[in-house]
């Protein structure tokens, strides 16, 4: 091996997601039987379904299923949120979304952490869904003056690391005899840390504010919140984890289920009540507590919505928020996804309907045909009638980003109390971007240009002009 040779960020991504994976298996068991659970289904699924397994191997999907994890984190503060971004840029990991949960009365804004190419995506999707607390939202003075005060002398990043930051920085990647180091240093930021970093009594004062809030203030890092593998049948492995011991969440968040998934479908296992120690003010002695906050996901992707069907898909969740506009009780589930169902009804599951009323991004792909010399050059070419012609294929481009309603549906599915902070729907994004450097990626771009760049593969291929 050459050590001075720069290791890919692609490789580099794949590498720090199979080593956080392994990290938090060993410190949440249960997350490592919902993988063998996912796995299973998901063999069930491709030996039942052989042309599923086709599908995802045309699409390049096939090999990057079992590496289709995305993790989620919270952050205390701006300097936290700038530092993780120049981190996450080494590994091809790159801001994209701004999500505000305020108004499902979660102090948070968020980003997720992300390749954007799509050969990227293809090798390794990881994605790690990164939550910046909003203090401003803490209505008590001295508890935000508290939680300021030890989010400002925290240091997520060890000396080791953040030398190996700058030196890759300079050097503009990281050196393969650096990358072993660097990753391990890297998943040690968002090791699980028993003890504490307050005492008992300013912890129980956060949780009166949000038990969110106490799981970021209240610990030495942003340990994992949870980490989340990809499944092809989300219904079935929400079915089955109660035969494995696993309790789900009452309801599966984002839309129903249907014959051409569209965006992310989430599903979970409650927060684990972990044992804690607090350092007692009085005696100096640590004693013992508990804390909820970490948990398993599972995800089922579909296609990337346009603009047009992204709105539709938020009216007609709104419509369904209108009969069930609290968090849904166990006993309700069944009710809630007719209601879903019968309400999604009028939005197309067809992938032909999806294309043509531009619901949907898509891959177009040229087909080898002797008819290709045929076509005229002299002018442009109606994609749809190239489509109808044979002359071109095309597949759905895989959702890679969230959901905000779903976000907070799993996020309050794991809180186990309800904020007593009246938050206000106020967007904060000038000063989430200020804090990370950037402006945050627009995914809409991202789609347009896979499609766009799919396009133009095709009118290189066929030398014709192609308009849709």
């Amino acid at each position: 091996m050459n050590d001075t040779k720069l290791i890919s960020k692609d490789e580099l991504r794949a590498l720090f997601s199979a080593e956080l994976s392994k990290m938090y298996q060993s410190e949440v068991p249960k997350y490592s039987t919902l993988i063998s659970l996912t796995q299973k289904v998901n063999q069930d699924v491709l030996s039942n379904h052989p042309s599923q397994k086709e599908a995802l191997i045309k699409n390049n999907e096939f090999d990057r299923l079992s590496e289709e994890r995305h993790g989620a984190i919270r952050i205390g503060s701006a300097k936290e949120l700038g530092i993780l971004r120049r981190l996450f840029a080494l590994y091809g990991m790159y801001p994209v979304g701004y999500y505000d949960l305020a108004p499902a009365g979660i102090p948070v804004h968020s980003t997720a952490f992300r390749p954007i190419e799509k050969s990227s995506l293809e090798v390794s999707p990881f994605r790690l869904f990164t939550s910046l607390l909003r203090l401003e939202l803490i209505d008590d003075a001295e508890i935000k003056a508290s939680a300021i005060h030890l989010l400002n002398q925290r240091e997520i990043i060890s000396p080791e690391l953040y030398h190996l930051l700058v030196k890759a920085e300079n050097q503009g990647g990281i050196f393969k005899s650096d990358q072993l180091q660097f990753i391990a240093l890297t998943v040690d930021i968002f090791k699980w840390h028993q003890t504490a970093t307050v005492t008992e009594t300013l912890y129980q004062k956060l949780l009166t504010q949000h038990r969110l809030i106490a799981d970021v203030v209240g610990f030495k890092g942003p340990h994992i919140n949870h980490l989340t593998p990809r499944t092809l049948d989300i219904d079935e492995v929400q079915r089955l984890m109660p035969d494995y011991q696993i309790t789900p969440k009452a309801t599966i968040e984002g839309p129903p289920k249907r014959n051409c998934p569209i965006l992310l479908r989430q599903t979970s296992f409650q927060a684990l009540n972990e044992a804690i120690l607090f350092l007692d003010e009085k005696t100096n002695n640590w004693v013992k507590g508990t804390h909820t906050a970490r948990f398993g996901e599972i995800e089922a992707r579909g296609v990337a919505l346009t603009q047009k069907g992204r709105a539709f898909y938020d009216e007609l969740i709104q419509k369904v928020k209108e009969f069930f506009p609290g968090e849904i009780k166990p006993h309700e589930s069944h009710l809630y996804n007719e209601k879903l169902a019968s309400i999604f009804s009028v939005f197309p599951d067809n992938w032909y309907e999806l294309m043509i009323n531009k619901l949907a991004w898509f891959n177009f792909y040229p087909v080898k045909s002797e008819m290709h010399h045929i076509l005229d050059n002299t002018h442009s070419h109606n994609l749809l009638t190239l489509i109808d012609n044979g002359m071109i294929e095309f597949s759905p481009i895989i959702y890679e980003d969230f959901l905000p309603v779903s976000a907070a549906g799993i996020f309050q599915s794991n809180l186990s109390n309800k904020s007593t902070m009246p938050l206000k729907a106020i967007s904060a994004r000038a000063d989430f971007e200020s804090a990370l450097g950037q402006n945050v990626l627009d995914e809409m771009s991202l789609y347009e240009k896979i499609q766009l760049d799919s396009i133009s593969l095709c009118e290189s291929v066929l030398n014709i002009r192609i308009i849709y």
